[in-house]
């Protein structure tokens, strides 16, 4: 089943000859879907011009102060101006949010509904959010909240997950679908001599056939990815291919 699909990735310059490319971003290819890798921490579709994103978590401050945590709030204007730059840059069709897009109810104030409620037109499209684990507790966020469905040849969810366990649909069930999500906010190690450094990341798992993306938030912890991950880095605005380095002797040593 591995070798079933190819995959390909490869920076594509400014004078890219596809119409519907951000013109910046990595693109990686699976079966018969071209999807980009942006270094605002972002999954472009160009086919249909959909811009995901996952994990904003905003309010986390506010929920950390009503809990007597001092931690300084901009109002959330770290996490969405520049999601509101990346749509007018990119202009898409649709903005998906792969979940958990508020922290918790006792962070959703009224400046924030009211600016949830605006989000599609400060972002100038329409909003798909997948609920997350986070907004399930929020019964007022202003948008509409949807189960996993499929897209193309993806099944969009907020936690891992199969369409064949979670879709009711039989067409689903039977297809064969790449499982883009959110949720575990990835990141991955880096460390030279006593330097150590941890960087959000999109991470491929072969084996489940699953793509994670990173959190889009400010405010948001990482969780190490295993070795089992094809990765790449978003670091200094640009994507940087990973594997890790143990990864790299311990295919030295089974070839041998």
């Amino acid at each position: 089943m591995l070798g079933e699909h190819l995959l390909s990735s490869e920076l594509i310059p400014s004078t890219s000859a596809d119409p519907h490319g951000t013109g910046y971003g990595l693109t990686w290819t699976w079966g018969q879907e071209r999807l980009e890798f942006l270094p605002e921490k972002a999954l472009w579709r160009p086919k249909g011009r959909e811009l995901l994103i996952a994990d904003l978590h905003l309010g986390k401050a506010e929920v950390f102060q009503a809990h007597g945590i001092p931690l300084p709030s901009d109002g959330d204007r770290g996490t969405l101006n520049p999601l509101l730059e990346l749509c007018a840059r990119v202009q898409p069709e649709t903005l998906i949010i792969l979940g958990d897009l508020v922290h918790g109810p006792l962070g959703l104030t009224e400046t924030l509904r009211e600016t949830l409620e605006a989000l599609p037109e400060l972002a100038g499209c329409p909003v798909t959010l997948v609920g997350g684990n986070h907004d399930r507790h929020c019964r007022t966020l202003g948008l509409p909240q949807q189960p996993s469905y499929r897209l193309g040849q993806l099944w969009l969810s907020h936690e891992p997950e199969h369409a064949a366990d979670s879709s009711s649909d039989l067409s689903c069930q039977q297809a064969h679908l790449l499982n883009v999500c959110g949720h575990i906010h990835p990141v991955a190690s880096l460390s030279s001599g006593s330097d150590r450094l941890r960087l959000p990341c999109f991470a491929y798992d072969a084996m489940e056939e699953r793509l994670l993306i990173p959190a889009f938030g400010e405010l948001t912890g990482g969780h190490e990815c295993g070795q089992l991950y094809r990765k790449w880095l978003v670091a200094e605005g640009t994507i940087v291919p990973w594997q890790n380095p143990e990864s790299r002797v311990r295919k030295k040593r089974l070839v041998r």
